[in-house]
């Protein structure tokens, strides 16, 4: 390696970032006391504010018992809808067209009752090969649920032969000569394999022309890149919140309906307690009345305590602004692949994210030629303090985190890698 731990150092001190703001991990190796924490896109670091502010709510609970449904500081009946403006603004969404509820695959599904409603010839539901399993099972079983067969409704789409990204050019053409088979697109926003940022908006468009519904599984891009939902004219999405949002392990989700569906009659949909007008609420009467925004969606009553950690997550990105973490994480990540151009050659490792920073969030993915993923992140881990995360057989991921990640976590990446992967012989 050519790079030094001084240009990193100096590198710091000209763009900080908010490490400040959240507790970093000890190291478990190495020589450096903090953990060089690069697995943000898998589960995001604990803001240092987080747990004051759970314990508030905690507080509330303990003096008020019930009342505190209205007399907490932050009162519990209205409780989500703190939560709304946040999201809605790092979305790119209207404020009516948001909620923060449930789990990612659980609101997949909830979403999958209004968005998949196969008729006719148009039937099949577009994936990328290498979406996430969790929606790989889910568009699977929602094509059993409708009595259809999921090895023929379900189209997973592939790169090329020798490429490891999935190639917008390939799914417009797709819709285009198939678009009259296609009930559902559902990509992932961010590859969460491969790091690749796809081309949402025009998938979106090219989707929605060719008469099918345009979904989006956020949960590697919602707090990574900036997102424009309601401009790009997406149906519906979902993301979670413990990756990059920080909210904590198995986080609330986030969910968009774009308005041009909130309070259609038509759109078959759950519904449970929360899904009617909130003044109406208490009259107990046997119809539900929803409203005309993507509350209409919720089920249950929003749970309090984990609603905390995602409130004060949300209101970190609202003080510094996705445009400012755009900008870090582009050049974040633009050093860690310099440093990785350094120390790949000779040795059996291939970064697959793609070079263009227009294509890829804040990760990059790199293939291990020997060996295996997770006994390189253990060794890493363990010998050099470098969190990392693994994807068998052969993926190891980097996420530099812009809002706590620093330019000395990259340099300790590649100088772990160097150390620790023989050049071939």
């Amino acid at each position: 390696m050519t790079s030094t731990e001084d240009e990193a150092l100096r590198l710091d001190a000209d763009d900080p970032g908010h490490r400040r703001l959240f507790h970093v991990p000890a190291a478990d190796g190495g020589r450096y006391p903090e953990a060089a924490y690069l697995a943000g896109n898998s589960l995001g670091l604990q803001p240092r504010a987080t747990r004051d502010e759970l314990l508030g709510d905690l507080d509330a609970w303990r003096r008020l018992g019930v009342e505190g449904h209205l007399e907490a500081e932050r009162p519990w009946l209205p409780y989500h809808e703190l939560l709304t403006g946040p999201a809605a603004r790092l979305v790119g969404a209207r404020p009516a067209e948001v909620v923060v509820m449930n789990s990612l695959t659980v609101n997949l599904h909830l979403l999958m009752v209004s968005f998949y409603r196969p008729a006719g010839a148009r039937t099949r539901i577009v994936i990328e090969d290498t979406a996430f399993p969790s929606d790989s099972y889910a568009v699977r079983s929602q094509a059993r649920f409708h009595g259809l067969d999921p090895d023929t409704t379900v189209v997973r789409l592939r790169p090329r032969p020798g490429e490891d990204t999935l190639r917008t050019a390939d799914v417009l053409d797709l819709l285009a000569t198939e678009g009259d088979t296609v009930a559902l697109v559902l990509l992932g926003g961010v590859n969460y394999l491969t790091g690749e940022l796809m081309d949402i908006p025009a998938i979106t468009a090219a989707g929605r022309a060719a008469g099918a519904l345009v979904g989006w599984d956020l949960a590697h891009a919602a707090g990574n890149v900036p997102l424009h939902l309601h401009d790009w004219d997406v149906d519906f999405a979902a993301w979670c919140s413990y990756k990059y949002l920080n909210s904590g392990p198995g986080a609330l989700s986030g969910v968009f309906v774009h308005e041009r569906h909130l309070g259609d009659p038509a759109l078959p949909r759950f519904e449970g307690w929360w899904s009617t007008e909130a003044a109406t609420r208490f009259e107990m009467t046997p119809v539900s009345r929803p409203p005309a925004t993507v509350e209409a969606w919720q089920v249950s009553n929003p749970p309090i305590f984990a609603m905390g950690p995602v409130r004060t997550s949300l209101e970190l990105f609202d003080a510094v602004g996705m445009p400012a973490l755009r900008e870090r994480s582009v050049r974040l990540t633009g050093y860690l692949e310099r440093l990785l151009d350094e120390v790949t050659p000779g040795r059996p490792l291939t970064v697959v994210t793609p070079r263009d920073p227009a294509r890829r969030g804040a990760q990059l993915s790199v293939r291990i030629g020997t060996g295996s993923a997770a006994g390189l992140a253990k060794r890493l881990r363990h010998e050099h303090g470098v969190i990392a995360d693994a994807r068998e057989p052969d993926i190891l991921r980097f996420a530099p985190v812009p809002l706590y990640c620093s330019y000395h976590d990259c340099w300790r990446v590649a100088e772990a890698l160097a150390a620790t992967v023989e050049v071939s012989r």
